[in-house]
Parts: structure tokens; sequence; C-alpha cells
């Protein structure tokens, strides 16, 4: 059985999240989208909307669960037996970082594969910082999220 994390902070999800998801779906038995606590951030959102839109969101796919964890994403993925860590690429910007995650992730674990997908191209401007940036200016934030997420203004 071929079981990938797809970590994130999804800080919110944006339709460029979905996307790799989906896809994926077709490609693993099981993805668990596991949102981390990310000691460098902090959220806009709460763990428990974040958790419940996830949900939502997948709700129609029956392969895709979600969850949450502390700590490093590699001992998360051992501690729920995933062999491969899903991760999206947006632009040369991403793919160099995430390059770097991944050739530290087979250092640290040999065993864990790092499976990089890249965003459909209309979803290469979208990420979660300027959207948190658009809300805490009270714009319109629909075009870039998922359709069943409704989201507006500053929550805090």
């Amino acid at each position: 059985m071929k079981k990938a994390v797809f970590p994130g902070s999804f800080d919110p999800i944006t339709k460029g999240h979905e996307n790799i998801v989906r896809r994926a779906a077709l490609i693993f038995d099981e993805i668990v989208v596991s949102i981390g606590s990310n000691s460098t951030k902090q959220s806009m959102f709460t763990l428990e909307q974040r958790t419940n839109w996830l949900r939502e969101v997948f709700a129609d796919v029956s392969n895709v669960t979600v969850d949450s964890y502390d700590g490093l994403t590699i001992d998360h993925c051992k501690s729920i037996g995933a062999q491969f860590l899903l991760r999206g690429v947006r632009n040369g910007g991403d793919f160099e970082y995430e390059r770097t995650i991944a050739q530290m992730t087979k250092y640290m674990d040999p065993q864990l594969e790092t499976v990089i997908l890249f965003t459909d191209p209309e979803y290469a401007a979208i990420n979660s910082t300027v959207v948190r940036e658009i809300l805490r200016n009270n714009g319109d934030v629909s075009h870039f999220i998922p359709t069943c997420i409704h989201i507006s203004g500053p929550t805090r």
C-alpha cells in the first residue's frame, strides 16, 4: 500500500494545495493531509478551522484523510507508516527549497521517498501568505481558495 503524507500549515488551504492532493490521490493508495505546527509561523486560523476546511474540501476523495502533528515531519511519517512525502511546487524558488528539504529528508530517513508534483499553471501564483495578506486587508480571496470554503476578513 502506497501511503503519502502531504504536510503543510494550510493557513488557509488554497486551490494549489487542493490541486496537488486531488491529482496525487490518483497515484497513492492513501494520502494523509497533515497540518504541522511551524515554529516560524503564527497561524491566522485555528487548527480546528483548518482541519474542518481540509475535511470538507476532500470529503469526496475516499483515500484522503486529515490529521495534525508536532515535531519533525519524518517522525510523523514513521508514526503513521507513510513511505512517501508529497510536496507541491509552484515555481523555481519552490523547487530549490523543496529539493533541499528532500535531500535532507533522504539523509535523515533513507526509506522515506519525497514525491514532488508541480501545480497546474493556473494555480502557480497562489500562496497562503498572499491570501492571508488579502484577508487582513478585507479583500476577496474566493478565487484562491476551494469553492466550498468561505472566509472573509481578519479572524483574529
